[in-house]
């Protein structure tokens, strides 16, 4: 690997202007001609899987599709497995299964060597039997599992009332899910795979002889078990063919997926009610050619897809407003003037503001439409994580620009709604408001992961570090309940948990600076296990690491290689504490920094620092510190694996924002 220069100054504050200067330069090289800065999401390889499946489903043949296999060709491990994340303790059964079926679906034969791999990996590791819904339902649409053993969707969920099982009770991704996969569920969709691409191989000792119920945990009178009677009741009332009101709910349910196309052809800026809500319009009568559909495919060979290494990969979702902001702030935090780049950059993040009621607006009422989304072409979901950045960057614009009527009415906006979607408890979740009723999550559909958007202490401290910017102070209402919400998320360690990084160092890191912005005395003993916490954690290397286990392993967290990234957030929080006490760690932390940066202005990052919708109640913290739940999180950990993200440019922007910050902590 080549590294930097910078090491080689004498004085360590050249070193930390070397550093940053080198990685400036990078992202200038890097911002592409419209103004933003966007990196690859790479996630786990079901998603080229999926594609493949689904290409057979349509009928469909990409141009590259040999392109797509090789990239699952070249991701298998050495003992036949698909692993859900860089560097995995072990490979994933849902993903191996369904990069099996792919293979299979594209030709290979069981005797291929690395198809043969990867069935003893499978027969090693428990069979089909393990496999979870999300995977029940591709083999059911392939014809290789009955879709009476798969969970049933009812269509007629979309006309629940708020109070039964509403759509909008779910979290917003597994809503814009659940719709389509109602369609293929309610017709019991089949494209069979032809005969010698079947997977009778995976039925060792008969497809008759094989269990395809589902997991039975819990006493017989556990909300999941009553669930699993009503998955039988609802079947058989399917199978009597007296289905009154069906038509018309799958008519409802087709409205609902047309009118929620994204302006680039996908779903819900996300890969699955992408790639289900085709399928569902394709069974029901949309060819290929009709628009919605060819737009939809279209949407593949545009953002959603790039090369890397001579093959073809597909992202589960894209990230240029996230990237965009958070390079901005990078740059604030090194004081660099308002460059002309930077000013395009800028105006490309006024542009993307949402100005439409999206889903959101079902439940909050009487509110301007603001807020930014994840992605660029997502008017459905603004999320406030992302909105809570804009407005960190809108604040710490010079005052010229903060004094111009549109930047003020923009910030309006979106604080308006942003403080609107407070949820009852007082923190704030990713797209919804008090979408928490955990009920939901015993429905069988729904062990693919979390089903639900609770508050978390991420995101409500950026929310409160973007108010504490724009002058609110601790005694105003939302930011009181806010600020008694992070108090109560803290753990018994000190930490926070982190539910869209990984994992306690970016939720601690999230929170201490958040604490700062509202003028938290930050030497109060609280603020002090954070930071103490965070430098317990510190690798013998300078570094801080923490690996996607700690979700499933509870003492794991904190640990882990080290990563630019999470090093980044361990040094954003020590400086937010403020503290000379912990001056020693800082700059073995930028050390390690320096010390890591290649030639050419960034940093290496194979291991995946974020995470995409983790499991069972994670992001409220509900009862996580009871045994039981423990337990039950330890029983079921394949569920957490399922959605872990390298966004490859948060090896760049944290390390950055780090540096500046600390550059002037430690000339204070």
């Amino acid at each position: 690997m080549a590294v930097s220069a910078p090491r080689a100054l004498e004085q360590p504050a050249q070193q930390i202007d070397a550093s940053i200067a080198k990685a400036i330069a990078w992202l200038d090289r890097e911002q592409l001609p419209d103004g933003f800065w966007v990196g690859m999401l790479e996630s786990n390889y079901s998603m080229e899987a999926e594609w493949l499946l689904a290409m057979h489903f349509l009928g469909y043949r990409h141009p590259r599709q040999q392109d797509i296999v090789a990239t699952l060709l070249k991701a298998q491990r050495p003992d036949g497995s698909w692993e859900s994340y860089y560097q995995a303790p072990q490979g994933d059964i849902n993903s191996t299964v369904e990069c099996y079926a792919a293979l299979r679906s594209v030709g290979m034969q069981p005797d291929d060597e690395p198809l043969a791999r990867a069935r003893r990996w499978i027969f090693d590791h428990g069979g089909l039997r393990g496999i979870r819904v999300f995977t029940r339902y591709w083999l059911a649409l392939l014809g290789e599992w009955p879709w009476s053993a798969t969970p049933n969707l009812p269509p007629e969920v979309i006309a629940n009332p708020p109070w039964y099982f509403n759509i909008y009770n779910f979290a917003s991704w597994a809503r814009a899910t659940l719709l389509p996969l109602a369609v293929l569920s309610a017709r019991r969709a089949v494209r069979p795979l032809p005969d010698d691409r079947r997977l009778d191989e995976l039925f060792p000792d008969g497809r008759e002889r094989m269990d395809y119920s589902l997991p039975k945990r819990g006493s017989w009178l556990a909300w999941r078990r009553l669930f699993l009677l009503s998955d039988r009741f609802l079947h058989l009332y399917q199978q009597f063919g007296f289905t009154p009101g069906r038509e018309m709910a799958i008519n409802a349910c087709l409205g609902w997926i047309v009118r929620h196309q994204d302006a680039d052809g996908a779903w819900g800026g996300i890969q699955p009610p992408w790639i289900y809500s085709l399928m569902a319009l394709n069974v029901e009568g949309y060819t290929l050619e009709h628009p919605v559909v060819s737009k939809g495919l279209a949407a593949l060979d545009t953002h959603w897809s790039y090369e890397r290494g001579g093959t073809l990969h597909i992202q589960a979702s894209e990230s240029p407003v996230w990237d965009t902001l958070l390079v901005l702030l990078a740059m604030q935090d090194c004081d660099r003037e308002l460059t002309p780049n930077m000013q395009v950059a800028l105006e490309w993040v006024l542009k993307n503001e949402v100005r439409y009621h999206g889903d959101w607006s079902k439940k909050v009422k009487g509110v301007v439409p603001s807020g930014w989304a994840f992605e660029r072409a997502n008017l459905n979901y603004p999320d406030i994580d992302d909105t809570a950045v804009a407005l960190i960057v809108l604040a710490r614009l010079p005052r010229t620009l903060l004094d111009e009527p549109r930047i003020r009415a923009v910030i309006d906006r979106a604080l308006g709604w942003t403080l609107a979607m407070q949820s009852s408890n007082g923190g704030w979740a990713a797209f919804d408001k008090d979408n928490d009723r955990q009920i939901l999550t015993k429905i069988p559909f729904c062990d693919f992961g979390e089903a639900l958007d609770p508050p978390s202490a991420d995101v409500t401290a950026h929310v409160l570090e973007a108010l504490g910017l724009l002058g609110f102070d601790r005694q105003h209402p939302a930011v009181a309940r806010g600020y008694e919400f992070l108090r109560s998320e803290q753990e018994t360690d000190g930490s926070w948990f982190g539910r869209w990084g990984v994992n306690h160092v970016y939720g601690t890191a999230a929170v201490l600076p958040a604490l700062a912005a509202l003028g938290e005395d930050m030497s109060q003993p609280y603020v002090r296990n954070a930071a103490e916490w965070i430098v317990a954690h510190q690798n013998h290397d300078g570094g801080w690491g923490e690996t996607c286990a700690s979700y499933m392993d509870d003492s794991l967290r904190g640990k882990g290689p080290s990563t630019a990234s999470q090093t980044g957030w361990a040094l954003l929080a020590l400086v937010a504490a403020g503290s000379r006490d912990y001056e020693r760690a800082m700059r073995r932390g930028i050390d390690f920094l320096i010390g890591t940066q290649r030639d050419d202005g960034t940093w290496d990052e194979p291991y995946y620092t974020g995470t995409g919708f983790p499991g069972y109640g994670f992001g409220a913290r509900m009862d996580f510190r009871d045994k039981k739940t423990l337990e039950r999180i330890a029983q079921h950990t394949e569920l957490q694996r399922g959605f872990m993200i390298n966004y490859n440019l948060y090896r760049h922007y944290f390390p950055l924002m780090a540096l500046g910050r600390a550059r002037k902590f430690l000339a204070a």
